[in-house]
């Protein structure tokens, strides 16, 4: 680095509340490390926030000294852009900061927090909002890209429970946006990404939910995949919205539920989520446990907290990531086939295939209330490559793009942004349909010369 740059250095050091790593810093390899092991970048500079000021700080610093800037949430990151080589990486995972009033049923979150963070706060008083399903995830990023998970249904995306935020600009201008305070960003960062600011607080609706639920897994043999795939398709078109049903495909973890010799093998599993009255989901999922002979199930009353912890195992950081996603309308039978045949050959005992099931209040919402496009999906798929060595990453990345190409046909229109690869960027403008070329002009306003770009990004 020049003179000059150390000597801004230091004094961005004296800026910050937060903490500034630099290379040769004891613990640089651990801070610069995130969840997805395929990636490996080593920032210049990396600026632990503790404030909405630092955030101006290190956006300052970047810009005055002509450097990359990339943005770190809490959570999983899939595509890797929270950080890059020889640029600034503003890093907010220490602002994890959940203030949750009762009263009024709204939760402010920073955007270091996890859904784990958020969860355990809201729960406290029996509250809660729809965000997704594995307690490390980020909830900064997750809201960005839009959001859904269990409560998905009933209570619509991530960020349909938006109430206002507050952001940095590129200019490094703190600024406050909700339905009535600066509306236009308001609408572009509910699904427009890191595009237009860097987020500081998020202002969310809750929703009395718990804190006891229903919840469980019924897992089944992979050669009755067919038939529970079909009684699956039929019996989601009535369930009523506080019920959620998905399915995973994957090789069986040894759960203790399950016989040993069942550990390891193929097996298609149906998560299962009631909100309301125990003796009435009961009622509601009895059907599920006729739709093959199931090695086992575990299903019961648990904390919603618990439930939300359930998948963390399967999604712990180190390993390799690759990932594809499509939307669906309907699951068609060549879907259907299409799951099954490259269920049947998953590349490593990591490896999976989910779908979400989010018809719902999300449906209810116009397709053009906010940068989230496309209302339609009832569906989200998941192709989720998985693995620990880099000698696989050939076979397991050409297995998840082979699935996408097979079940393309079968898709809706979109993708969602928080499954995108890096590679994917040709995916974006599909991504909001109709709503693209408002977020281009939003792009140019808020940050016309593209700072924000280590995104899935929006070009102005």
């Amino acid at each position: 680095m020049t003179t000059l740059l150390n000597e801004t250095i230091e004094r961005l050091k004296t800026n910050v509340k937060g903490h500034v790593v630099l290379p040769d810093d004891p613990r640089y390899d651990e801070v610069r490390e995130i969840w997805n092991a395929m990636i490996d970048r080593r920032p210049a500079v990396i600026v632990q926030c503790a404030e909405a000021n630092d955030v101006s700080q290190a956006i300052a610093f970047a810009r005055a000294n002509k450097l990359e800037i990339s943005i770190r949430g809490a959570g999983h990151n899939i595509a890797g852009n929270a950080v890059c080589d020889n640029g600034v990486t503003i890093d907010l995972s220490t602002m994890k900061n959940v203030r949750i009033d009762a009263q009024k049923r709204r939760a402010y979150v920073e955007p270091g927090a996890t859904l784990g963070d958020f969860d355990s706060s809201a729960q406290l008083h029996g509250l809660a909002t729809p965000v997704g399903i594995n307690s490390t995830t980020g909830i900064a990023g997750l809201t960005l890209g839009g959001g859904f998970g269990w409560l998905t249904r009933k209570y619509g995306l991530t960020i349909d429970n938006l109430v206002s935020a507050e952001a940095i600009t590129a200019d490094g201008n703190k600024i406050r946006t909700s339905e009535n305070e600066n509306a236009d960003l308001f609408w572009a960062i509910r699904g427009g990404g890191g595009n237009f600011g860097v987020v500081t607080e998020f202002e969310f609706e809750l929703h009395p939910v718990g804190p006891e639920i229903l919840a469980g897994l019924i897992v089944f043999p992979f050669s009755q995949v067919k038939q529970v795939l079909t009684q699956y398709r039929q019996f989601v078109e009535s369930a009523p919205e506080e019920l959620n049903v998905w399915v995973v495909l994957r090789k069986a973890p040894p759960l203790p539920f399950l016989p040993e010799s069942v550990h390891g093998k193929e097996v298609i599993v149906l998560p299962v989520f009631y909100v309301g009255d125990i003796v009435e989901g009961e009622k509601l999922i009895e059907p599920l446990r006729h739709f093959g002979d199931a090695y086992g199930e575990h299903i019961g009353t648990q904390s919603y907290v618990e439930w939300q912890q359930a998948f963390d195992p399967l999604l712990t950081r180190g390993a390799r990531n690759y990932w594809k996603s499509h939307n669906f309308t309907e699951l068609r039978d060549g879907a259907l086939d299409a799951i099954a045949e490259f269920a049947g050959k998953l590349p490593s005992p990591q490896c999976e295939i989910f779908i979400g099931f989010i018809a719902g209040a999300s449906n209810r919402v116009s397709a053009d209330a906010m940068a989230y496009y496309h209302r339609d999906a009832k569906f989200v798929l998941n192709v989720h490559g998985r693995w620990d060595d880099a000698a696989d990453d050939e076979r397991c990345i050409a297995w998840a793009r082979e699935f996408f190409q097979a079940s393309a046909t079968y898709a809706s229109a979109g993708a969602y942004v928080n499954f995108l690869t890096e590679e994917e960027g040709d995916r974006v403008a599909t991504a909001y349909g109709a709503n693209y070329d408002r977020l281009v002009q939003l792009k140019k306003r808020y940050d016309p010369e593209n700072i924000f770009h280590l995104n899935q990004n929006i070009k102005p």
